[in-house]
């Protein structure tokens, strides 16, 4: 039972509510209800998922080093030997075979983005992940392939919208996680020291303003009635922004906030909005 706990920790499933982003194409198109979109969206979730996973173990494999020596990241199954690495490496490579053949399945420009995911993933991992800016930028692109791969998956328009939207979110989401753990992590992730407070801070200050702008043009422009949810979508940036600033434990682990009961409910909240403002026509 402990060992099957360990190889369900390596995948990291609570890393999985990035991939959720796949279904903003579905939602925003006014296809929520089409059933066989659904289902082909959610099937590409779990392909994401399973990309995702596989690039993870990977990580770990190539960071074990360094894991070893970190306060939280050295319980980790592959970190503290639980699990070895020949078993992490099977684990890794069934996962993406898995990933990859339902991803051309269901449609072979999906499983191209699925592809690149995981070679971002891998670049990210190897080298780029050291290197000041150039890590947060890459993880915005990767949120980027998350949410264009869902409007391939239902062949519909990729909007400009769907491009800039995931990009800044997670470059903002980016940002207050380093302020974060560059108090905790610097001396185990070199580059986390030029993660200064004062610069960290300014880049969420510009993140900030870029995300609730491109979101506020967007909003105006697509479909004027989800201005409404504006105040909701400022509460729920806010919320992060201060918990960034506070050192707070979910700044560093963002799955941390569907813990949070203030922020679970301004995501609530937004999404229910969003989804009667774009369906209920009769109301509007």
């Amino acid at each position: 039972m402990t060992r099957l706990k360990d190889f369900i920790s390596i995948l990291r499933p609570q890393q999985w509510y990035k991939n959720l982003i796949v279904f903003m194409a579905l939602i925003y198109s006014g296809n929520m209800f089409h059933i066989s979109y659904l289902n082909d969206t959610i099937i590409g979730f779990v392909c994401l998922c399973l990309v995702s996973s596989s690039g993870y173990i990977i990580n770990d494999l190539l960071d074990i080093r360094y894991d070893r020596q970190h306060l939280e990241k050295s319980k980790r199954p592959i970190a503290s030997g639980r699990i070895g690495r020949p078993a992490a490496l099977v684990c890794a490579g069934v996962l993406l075979v898995l990933g990859m053949l339902f991803a051309f399945n269901l449609d072979p420009r999906f499983a191209v983005l699925a592809g690149l995911l995981f070679l971002l993933t891998l670049a990210y991992s190897a080298f780029i992940k050291n290197t000041l800016f150039l890590d947060i930028l890459l993880i915005a692109v990767n949120f980027v392939i998350r949410a264009v791969s869902g409007a391939y998956i239902i062949s519909v328009y990729v909007s400009p919208w769907l491009v800039m939207c995931p990009f800044f979110l997670s470059l903002f989401l980016s940002a207050g996680k380093r302020m974060a753990e560059s108090n905790i992590s610097a001396g185990f992730r070199p580059v986390l020291k030029l993660y200064t407070r004062e610069i960290t801070s300014t880049m969420m200050i510009i993140t900030t303003t870029l995300l609730i702008m491109v979101y506020s043009l967007y909003t105006i422009e697509v479909n004027a009635r989800l201005m409404l949810t504006l105040p909701v979508v400022l509460y729920g940036v806010f919320l992060y922004f201060y918990l960034a600033h506070t050192n707070e434990k979910a700044a560093r682990y963002p799955h941390l906030l569907l813990k949070n009961p203030r922020m679970v409910a301004a995501l609530f909240l937004w999404l229910a909005m969003t989804v009667v403002i774009v369906y209920w026509r009769p109301l509007f």
